[in-house]
């Protein structure tokens, strides 16, 4: 299994969790701010955190991001790149985003694909305070009550990250049990998931959202992507009964490497290692 020493010293327990109860939304996003509009949207609805993929097509100007990076210094196994703005109207291609809170306030964690302006293809992550929507959106969600996701300084990886976290049950009509994942470094994606799930009796499960890294990848057709750094978007993703009985996680992903390297797929059981983080919620059916 490939690995990337953290700065700081690992946790024994590799997956951080949260039950909740939740409910699947469809938002209205209006023009602004990107950090508004999800943000409201979400309040509208009664929910302060949630998980959301995001649509084909969805129109961003100005526009701001950043790509994953090599470290410059041993604070990090990894960093970000100067922030990039691409002129006139860039338009998602595939993404996920993670809804929260961050120093007290609404903050976001978003890694997509997109089509730039001038036809470029690009992917990273979308800066949530300098990127504005530029037309209305219609986008599906999953809103959380009872926990969900705060910004907290991570000793290991020396980052802050979005981790699950109990809040107080605003009576929203939440309906399904659903659980806040945040998986650590060096584990592989799919053991943490299918162990998770095992020891809980979930047999079927729905994977929604989906933002972090992995070192790397390999996909089930066969193809590598070696540069480390990634940043992922999961663009589908369950747990079902596999042959023998036991839990079986299928995840396709869209990433981005430090090279600027791009690739889809659905991703090899077994083989892929997180890097610094990665954020879901589990739907258990």
């Amino acid at each position: 299994m490939r690995t990337i020493e953290q700065p700081g010293p690992a946790e024994a327990e590799r997956v951080q969790w949260a039950e909740a109860r939740g409910r699947k939304l469809t938002l209205e996003l209006k023009p602004g701010l990107l950090l508004d509009a999800i943000a409201e949207a979400f309040a509208a609805q009664g929910f302060f955190s949630g998980v959301l993929r995001l649509p084909a097509g969805l129109p961003l100007a100005p526009f701001a991001y950043v790509m994953p990076a090599l470290s410059a210094t041993p604070e990090h196994a990894a960093f970000y790149s100067e922030t990039f703005r691409p002129e006139g109207v860039t338009r998602i291609e595939t993404g996920a985003l993670t809804f929260g809170e961050r120093d007290g306030a609404p903050f976001f964690h978003g890694h997509a694909l997109w089509r730039e302006a001038d036809g470029r293809h690009n992917g990273g992550h979308i800066l949530p305070d300098q990127s504005v929507l530029a037309q209305p959106v219609t986008v599906d969600a999953v809103g959380l009550d009872g926990a969900g996701f705060v910004a907290s300084h991570d000793p290991e990886t020396n980052f802050k990250l979005f981790m699950p976290a109990v809040q107080p049950s605003r009576d929203t009509k939440a309906e399904s049990r659903f659980f806040v994942l945040r998986l650590r470094p060096n584990r592989d994606v799919f053991t943490a998931l299918e162990t998770f799930c095992a020891e809980r009796g979930i047999a079927h499960a729905v994977i929604h959202g989906g933002v972090g890294s992995t070192i790397g990848a390999r996909f089930s057709d066969g193809r590598s992507i070696e540069p480390f750094a990634t940043e992922i978007a999961i663009t589908a993703g369950h747990v079902a009964p596999g042959i023998d009985g036991k839990p079986e996680a299928a995840l396709a992903i869209a990433l981005v490497d430090y090279t600027g390297g791009m690739a889809q797929g659905t991703l090899k059981r077994g083989d892929n290692p997180v890097l610094m983080t990665l954020e879901l919620v589990l739907e258990a059916q």
